[in-house]
């Protein structure tokens, strides 16, 4: 019994193994990153710390059609290394694409944002020089009390109000 679980711990050591991360580099914002899959292409050499097998060897890049002569031999033993490669390629492509379109979307939200945010901005504006325009023409201004009561402003009420509507003027019409 103590045989069988030794052999079902170095079975299970033996798969984590196979399933540890094989890659390892610093990505570009100086992150060390572990992966199954080799890294991008724009990640130097010097950057890329741990390869399959242990070692620093440079990357394979994929390679065409070769040949099907002797000297091609040992090319032909890296074709599932870089067909590996390819199908992480591809997939890097769709995730590229992917986060392409993410950021396109975010921009889209971003820019309508800002439209929306400029559209009010216009509004105040507009409203901030008619009131503007009111209080310059002189006549009396009446404004609620907190008993709803009409009352008329005084001049240290109507000097309050006419520097409030600058201050909004001076943000919202500045171009």
């Amino acid at each position: 019994m103590k045989t069988h679980k030794l052999l079902l711990l170095a079975v299970a050591c033996t798969w984590a193994m196979g399933a540890s991360a094989q890659w390892q580099w610093i990505d570009k914002d100086g992150r060390k990153v572990f992966s199954d899959r080799p890294p991008p292409q724009e990640i130097p050499e010097k950057s890329i710390l741990k390869q399959p097998g242990g070692t620093r060897a440079a990357r394979t890049a994929p390679v065409a059609a070769a040949p099907a002569d002797s000297a091609s031999a040992p090319a032909a033993a890296g074709a599932p290394r870089a067909a590996a490669s390819a199908a992480g390629a591809s997939k890097d492509k769709e995730l590229e694409a992917k986060k392409a379109q993410a950021d396109a979307a975010e921009a889209a939200k971003k820019k309508a944002e800002e439209e929306k945010v400029a559209k009010a901005k216009a509004e105040n504006c507009t409203r901030a020089r008619q009131a503007k325009a009111t209080f310059d023409s002189g006549r009396p201004i009446t404004q609620s009390n907190a008993q709803g009561e009409r009352i008329f402003l005084d001049e240290a009420g109507r000097a309050a109000e006419i520097k409030r509507i600058d201050g909004i003027i001076a943000a919202d019409c500045a171009r």
